[in-house]
């Protein structure tokens, strides 16, 4: 019962990560080109579809202020289905992106803390929840991600991925 009970959820996660990065509240035709597709508008890659799943890294939140791992390697071109795991008793969330752009949105959230987003290179969770969050990864280079709920970069938590 407990394998299938894994199995069903492991199932599950692609379609939650979908649906996940569905609902933008930024405007959300930014970075579109004219067929709608996603583009890489700020060299961090672009949101990847389940079929286009290379591997599965797993990434844990928790109330130390910390994504273990913190620092994750992958190749240009490669898509990853991130199944993150919020182990703590304070909501977190992973985002994606390069440093000051990170900084930035991190600012709007001190100013704004109960501000509402979804975006597709983001996953929020409260205490106990898991999801998944899927991403290509399109040329070499350093991205990073933050959890930008006010405070929690500013403790370390944050991380980088190293694109080869």
């Amino acid at each position: 019962m407990k394998k299938t009970l894994s199995v069903l959820m492991l199932s599950l996660l692609p379609g939650l990560a979908l649906a996940a990065g569905e609902h933008g509240t930024h405007g959300g035709h930014e970075g579109l080109d004219m067929a709608g597709m996603q583009q890489d508008t700020h060299g961090v890659g672009r949101p990847g579809t389940a079929a286009e799943v290379n591997r599965t890294i797993e990434v844990v939140m928790s109330d130390d202020m910390r994504f273990s791992p913190a620092q994750i390697e992958v190749k240009a071109g490669e898509t990853v289905r991130f199944f993150v795991k919020n182990k703590g008793k304070l909501a977190h969330e992973l985002v994606i992106g390069n440093l000051a752009s990170l900084q930035e949105h991190a600012e709007m959230m001190r100013q704004m803390p109960t501000m509402q987003h979804a975006e597709p290179n983001m996953i929020s969770l409260q205490p106990g929840q898991m999801g998944g969050l899927i991403w290509t990864f399109a040329q070499a280079g350093t991205v990073d991600f933050a959890c930008l709920i006010p405070g929690h970069m500013e403790a370390g938590m944050k991380g980088s991925i190293a694109v080869e």
